[in-house]
C-alpha cells in the first residue's frame, strides 16, 4: 500500500449523509436517479420564498377589498353607562342663604351611527384602481421570484454535478500518481532512476491529495447549496439529456423578454400606480360631501326621564389653505411618477443586457466544449504515449506526471464547460421570462393567482356565502 492511500481512505470516510449517497454516483452503483426536472419540481414545491410572496400577493388582494369598502356605508354602534355624583349648591332668593344637596345620577345611552361619503373628488375610486394595479404588479413579482427559485435550483443541480465529477477526476489523479510513484520506487530499487524521480512523484502525490481535499470541500459546499435550493440532499443526480428549447436568435430572445419578462411587467404596473398617485394628489384639492345619521336612546336609572331621537347630517368640506402641503404632495407624486418611468426604462435595459450576457456565456461555453474535447483527445494520446515511452526509458517520471496533469486539467475544463452550457441555457430562459413551472411543464399543482382575489375583491362580509367560501379556502391553506 502506498503512503498516500490511507489518507485518501480517511478523507473519503468524511463524506457523510448526502455525500455518501453522492459517492454512489461516481462509483456507478445502482440508485434511484434524480433528474433536473425532478429537482426543479422539488424546489418549486418546497420553496419558502414562493410561499412568502404568495402571502404578499394575498395582502395586496386585501388592499382592493379595503379600497372598495371605503365607498360603502359605514354602520357602527356605541353605548355607555355614566355615573355622575357630587353636591349642588343653591341660594334662596328670599333669605340669600346657600344650601347644598348631594346627588347621584346614573344614565345609560346607546346609539346607531351610519355614514357614507357621497363625493370625494374621485379619490376613493382612484384608490381602487391603484390597489388593482398593485395586485397585478405583485403577481408579476411572484413570477419573477418563481424564476429566481428555479434558476437557483438549476445552478445548484449543475454545481453538484460539476463538483462530483471533479472529485472523481481528482481521485483518479491520486490513483494514477500513486501508481507512478510505486513504479518510480521500483525502478529506483533497480537503479533505473534516481532518488530525484521518486521525490518528484511523492511531491505530485501530495499536491494531488491536497487538490482532492479541496474538491471534496467544494462538493460539500455544493451539497449544502442544493439542500437549501431544492429542499433535500442530492442523490444520484442524472446528467440532463439535453438543453431546453431556446428562442431562435438573440434578437428574438430580447423581443420576447421585453414583451413577457415579469420584472418589466412589474415596472410597468409601478408606472401606472405612480400616475394614479398623481391623480389622487390632485383630487385632494376637491371638496368632499358626506351623509351621516344617528339614532340613540338615553335613560336615567331610577327616574322616569328618557330621551329617544336621532339626527341626519349632510356635510361638505374642502381645503382653503394648508400651508403648502397639498402643493408639496402633488410635486412629490409627479417626482415619483418620473422615477417610476425612468426605472421602467432601466429595467428594460437590464433585462436586455441579461439576455445578451446569457447568450454570450452560452457561446463561450459551446466554443470551450469544442476546444476542450479536442484537447482531451490529444492529451489522452500524449499521456498514453509518454507512459509507454517511460517504460522504455525514453521518458522521465516527470514527463509522465506532466502529461497526466495536462490530461486532468483538460478533462476538468471540459466538464466545467458542459456545466456552464447548461446553466447558460436556463439563464436565457430566465432572462426572457420563460423559466416558470408552467413553461417547463413541471408536474406541480397549478397555482391560480386570481383565486384569492376573486373571493375578496368585493370585500365580502364573514356571514355572506362568499365570506364563508373564503374561510374554507383559508382553512385549506392552513391559515386559520
Amino acid at each position: 500500500m502506498l503512503k498516500g492511500m490511507p489518507v485518501l481512505t480517511a478523507m473519503r470516510k468524511t463524506l457523510t449523509g448526502g455525500l455518501v449517497a453522492l459517492a454512489t454516483v461516481s462509483g456507478g452503483m445502482a440508485a434511484q436517479a434524480e433528474t433536473l426536472a425532478q429537482a426543479l419540481t422539488r424546489a418549486y414545491e418546497t420553496s419558502g420564498l414562493i410561499e412568502q410572496n404568495r402571502a404578499v400577493l394575498r395582502a395586496a388582494d386585501e388592499d382592493v377589498a379595503q379600497a372598495v369598502a371605503a365607498l360603502r356605508p359605514v354602520l357602527s354602534w356605541s353605548a355607555d353607562v355614566q355615573r355622575q355624583f357630587g353636591v349642588r349648591g343653591t341660594t334662596s332668593p328670599l333669605t340669600g342663604r346657600l344650601s347644598e344637596t348631594g346627588f347621584v345620577d346614573n344614565t345609560a345611552s346607546a346609539a346607531l351611527v351610519a355614514s357614507i361619503t357621497l363625493y370625494d373628488g374621485g379619490a376613493n375610486r382612484l384608490r381602487i384602481d391603484l390597489a388593482k394595479e398593485a395586485v397585478l404588479g405583485t403577481r408579476a413579482e411572484l413570477i419573477a421570484v418563481e424564476q429566481q427559485v428555479l434558476l437557483r435550483a438549476v445552478e445548484a443541480f449543475m454545481e453538484v454535478r460539476r463538483a462530483l465529477e471533479l472529485v472523481a477526476l481528482r481521485e483518479n489523479n491520486v490513483r494514477v500518481i500513486g501508481q507512478e510513484l510505486q513504479a518510480a520506487r521500483d525502478r529506483f530499487e533497480v537503479g533505473e532512476v534516481t532518488r530525484t524521480d521518486v521525490a518528484l512523484a511523492e511531491a505530485r502525490l501530495a499536491a494531488a491529495q491536497s487538490a482532492l481535499s479541496a474538491a471534496q470541500g467544494t462538493l460539500a459546499i455544493a451539497v449544502e447549496e442544493y439542500r437549501v435550493a431544492v429542499g433535500v440532499l442530492p442523490e444520484n443526480l442524472q446528467q440532463p439529456a439535453g438543453l431546453p428549447r431556446l428562442p431562435a436568435s438573440e434578437a428574438d430572445a430580447k423581443a420576447i423578454a421585453v414583451r413577457s419578462h415579469p420584472e418589466i411587467a412589474a415596472a410597468q404596473r409601478r408606472v401606472t400606480i405612480a400616475e394614479i398617485g398623481v391623480a389622487i394628489a390632485e383630487s385632494a384639492r376637491k371638496p368632499s360631501v358626506s351623509l351621516s345619521g344617528r339614532y340613540g336612546l338615553t335613560e336615567t336609572f331610577g327616574e322616569d326621564t328618557y330621551s329617544r331621537g336621532g339626527s341626519i347630517t349632510l356635510g361638505a368640506e374642502g381645503p382653503i389653505y394648508q400651508g403648502g402641503r397639498l402643493n408639496s404632495l402633488e410635486r412629490q407624486a409627479l417626482a415619483e411618477r418620473d422615477q417610476a418611468r425612468a426605472a421602467l426604462l432601466l429595467t428594460v435595459e437590464q433585462v436586455q443586457q441579461a439576455v445578451g450576457n446569457a447568450y454570450a456565456r452560452l457561446r463561450v461555453a459551446r466554443a470551450s466544449i469544442d476546444a476542450f474535447e479536442a484537447q482531451v483527445s490529444a492529451a489522452t494520446v500524449a499521456f498514453r504515449g509518454v507512459r509507454e515511452e517511460a517504460t522504455l526509458g525514453a521518458r522521465t517520471t516527470l514527463d509522465v506526471l506532466d502529461a497526466e496533469q495536462e490530461l486532468l486539467l483538460a478533462r476538468s475544463d471540459l466538464l466545467s464547460a458542459q456545466v456552464d452550457e447548461t446553466v447558460a441555457a436556463y439563464a436565457i430562459l430566465s432572462s426572457t421570462g420563460q423559466l416558470t413551472a408552467e413553461a417547463l411543464a413541471l408536474p406541480v399543482p397549478a397555482f391560480d393567482p386570481a383565486a384569492y382575489y376573486r373571493l375578496v375583491k368585493d370585500a365580502p362580509s364573514s356571514l355572506s356565502p362568499q365570506g364563508r367560501a373564503l374561510d374554507r379556502l383559508l382553512r385549506s391553506m392552513g391559515k386559520q
